[in-house]
């Protein structure tokens, strides 16, 4: 099973975060050693050091209720195109007229766009007070620095060839849908697949962002399931929580050709993640790789792993990336 894991930006929590699949836990709730603190000040300094880069904020506009389509104009930053290359990656944003607190924004237009137009898009929740804020009340024409692109992105590769994997499934509530966007937009052979499902979250359809963009997401082999937690009387669609939403549906037919993405909210990751099918994690063979970033002092938190069962014996490799920074606490 291929089990992709990642938080996007957001400054408040939710309870669509809480997703809970039933049974075995494989994940446990790691502690940072001290060290490991020592190691995130330091990256945060040299992450200062780094060159910024000077963009133009190019077009914002409503997305959503409080949330706002950005679009920043890098053709003079020609770097930031070519390091953007995998769907899931990241910069800081922050406004260049004056000092302001940066904000850590998961990409939301695909790698393509970068290299054709010249344009990186964002979408930003804003929190008065914020960093973010400041971003969504700027005008068009201004110009906002931004940080190197950051982090390995979605590593596709673990849902691939396409015939073993037929079955993926994206969870994303908020602004979790950002990198999402970017995901299916890039294309993973979703048409190819017979079972494509994405459960979006969110309060109700005035705070669901790319509602306009859902048959083109359809139309490339992917099943939208908008799923509300506070929908008026008109409503006709799922209720809840994407986990309960989940739970009524058809579960995984065989969890070792399937593939899964989830993305929202710290909380999200913090969770026990269990798997909807029974295995004694003593017998797993291979437990391949557990990213985890954490950003901000919102600890917004971008966790990539994937579970296979292979030929080795069990390893668990924990890297933690803080600011664009690596390193490997002890575990």
């Amino acid at each position: 099973m291929a089990f992709s894991l990642s938080s996007a930006p957001a400054l408040s929590s939710s309870s669509h975060a809480a997703f809970l699949m039933p049974r075995l836990s494989l994940l446990r709730r790691l502690s940072v050693p001290r060290h490991g603190r020592r190691l995130f000040a330091v990256a945060q300094q040299q992450q200062e050091q780094e060159q910024w880069s000077v963009a133009k904020l190019a077009r914002i506009c409503p997305a959503a209720e409080s949330i706002f389509h950005l679009t920043m104009d890098i053709s003079d930053a020609p770097s930031l195109g070519t390091s953007y290359t995998m769907p899931g990656q990241y910069l800081q944003a922050r406004a260049a007229s004056e000092p302001s607190p940066s904000v850590f924004l998961s990409i939301a237009s695909p790698p393509a766009l970068a290299a054709k137009e010249g344009v990186l898009e964002f979408l930003v929740k804003s929190v008065e007070g914020s960093a973010a804020g400041v971003l969504c009340a700027m005008r068009e024409g201004e110009e906002v620095e931004l940080s190197p692109v950051m982090g390995r992105g979605f590593n596709i590769p673990e849902i691939e060839p396409t015939p073993e994997f037929p079955s993926v499934f994206i969870f994303a509530t908020g602004t979790g849908i950002s990198p999402i966007r970017s995901l299916i937009e890039s294309g993973f052979d979703a048409d190819k697949r017979p079972d494509v499902r994405l459960y979006y979250g969110a309060r109700n359809l005035q705070r669901m962002a790319y509602q306009d963009r859902f048959k083109h997401w359809e139309s490339s082999g992917i099943k939208i399931i908008p799923v509300l937690s506070r929908p008026d009387d008109s409503w006709k669609g799922e209720r809840g929580y994407v986990q309960a939403a989940f739970a009524r549906a058809k579960q995984i037919s065989d969890p070792f050709e399937t593939g899964a993405v989830l993305c929202g909210h710290k909380q999200m990751t913090e969770i026990r993640t269990n798997l909807p099918f029974t295995v004694d994690v003593g017998h797993l063979s291979t437990v391949h790789r557990l990213f985890a970033v954490h950003v901000g002092h919102l600890s917004t938190v971008h966790r990539l792993f994937a579970v296979h069962v292979g030929h080795l014996s069990t390893v668990y490799r924990l890297f933690t990336v803080h600011n664009g920074h690596l390193y490997r606490p002890a575990c």
